[in-house]
């Protein structure tokens, strides 16, 4: 089957357009100084135009407000998102509301996306994704220990959940709880809608990490206790115990997205590579000149391409098989992709000496936000472990104790499937 991530002229050009607003109008927003009131007010701006251009939330179908693109378009656009920490909020895409968005138009309620879904894509409200829990291995998703109990018409939650994303800024919560415990290991959890001022939902903090304690605006990693959390029946996304399929079918898609936004940030910093290496001088000549920094740019360039184009295989096996049908490319891309970004980004601050490990670069914030590519979704130790399983499936064990590929055994295999044919060519002879 032939692969081809070709996209039509009319697309090429909205991509085009894409680049130059990102870098003449979306890069400013990293470094000017007005205010958060004023910031968004600019920030608002930028997203009307976006929506004019008929580019608004385009992970979504048209009947939801988006353009109804598949995964390999969408994947183009995130590689353009990527090139700054602020596009992806500009195009109405930014995670987690893209990802909680996609679960409720696949699995809300007609209810549920009146009040929360239409809302949310319209910018009116925010939302966080509570799965992962402190006490437990975020790896090992079915030891989680969060509960919903249905008691009447209610649901009653317990728990505690950690690095819920945007959890302190959010009007709702998609929560993933326990409903079964009986039930087969990926049975037993399910979804539900929480909006945050619910009694007993209890907003701690957001957590300090590498990236900074307190991201722009509230955004980043909340730490949650839910207390005797009552809310409606018909708060559960989809079907009961269907948590894991849901969360699987939210988290294909989204790792396409990351590794696609961690390209355009290895692109930048590859860029800034690339230019300095021109500009800087050192024994004798510009550093471009030297074999050691030469090496960088090709390897980088080369790891680059490759990273994008599996990516897009990925992508373009989602968008005709469905994400199920591609977890092993999925996961390929995961740890390949999360590698990369941080190679890329570690040469071009090695090159910039001083000025790359200074704040005076964006290379040093690029990289503490890359050592956590390596945890999102899946550590990657988890996803290497997924691509060998997947891989080993198509292989049987050879029989007896020699390798299958053993010569003296083929040699003498050989010489008997060839041996009334020699024996003939002697008679004749």
């Amino acid at each position: 089957m032939a692969w081809d991530f070709s996209t039509e002229p009319e697309f090429e050009e909205k991509l085009e357009w894409m680049r130059e607003f990102v870098r003449e109008e979306v890069f400013p927003l990293e470094v000017v100084d007005v205010g958060d009131e004023n910031f968004l007010r600019i920030v608002r701006s930028l997203q009307e135009e976006v929506k004019r251009r008929g580019l608004w939330a385009a992970h979504l179908p048209p009947d939801l407000g988006g353009q109804g693109f598949g995964q390999v378009k969408l994947g183009l656009m995130h590689e353009i998102d990527g090139m700054s920490p602020w596009a992806p909020i500009v195009f109405g895409n930014q995670a987690p509301d893209s990802g909680n968005s996609e679960v409720l138009a696949h699995f809300g309620s007609a209810e549920q996306k009146e009040r929360w879904l239409h809302p949310l894509l319209e910018g009116k409200v925010r939302s966080g994704f509570s799965m992962t829990e402190p006490m437990h291995a975020g790896s090992d998703p079915v030891q989680m220990s969060t509960t919903a109990v249905l008691e009447g018409d209610e649901w009653v939650i317990n728990g505690h959940k950690w690095f819920t994303s945007n959890g302190m800024i959010a009007d709702f919560l998609i929560l993933m709880a326990v409903t079964d415990p009986d039930a087969a290991p990926y049975e037993r959890a399910s979804m539900f809608l929480v909006p945050v001022d619910t009694p007993g939902v209890k907003l701690l903090r957001n957590i300090p990490t590498m990236a900074g304690e307190h991201e722009r605006f509230g955004y980043g990693h909340a730490e949650i206790l839910y207390e005797d959390v009552r809310i409606p029946r018909d708060s559960i996304i989809g079907r009961r115990g269907q948590g894991f399929q849901i969360a699987q079918i939210r988290l294909g898609p989204g790792r396409i997205h990351h590794c696609m936004r961690w390209l355009g940030q290895a692109r930048r910093a590859f860029d800034m590579l690339c230019e300095r290496s021109l500009q800087r001088e050192a024994f004798g000549g510009p550093l471009a000149q030297k074999q050691t920094v030469q090496n960088w740019i090709a390897d980088s360039a080369a790891e680059m391409q490759a990273a994008r184009l599996m990516t897009l295989h990925a992508a373009w096996m989602i968008d005709r098989q469905g994400a199920p049908a591609a977890r092993k490319e999925i996961s390929l891309i995961k740890f390949f992709g999360a590698r990369v970004l941080h190679d890329v980004i570690d040469r071009a601050i090695q090159l910039h000496g001083s000025l790359g490990y200074s704040s005076d670069m964006p290379l040093e914030e690029m990289y503490r936000h890359a050592r956590a590519a390596r945890l999102y979704d899946g550590p990657d130790e988890v996803h290497r472990q997924s691509v060998a399983r997947y891989i080993l499936k198509d292989y049987q064990k050879p029989e007896g104790w020699l390798p299958r590929e053993h010569v003296p055994t083929r040699r003498e295999a050989a010489r008997e499937k060839f041996a009334q044919l020699l024996e003939n060519a002697t008679a004749n002879l």
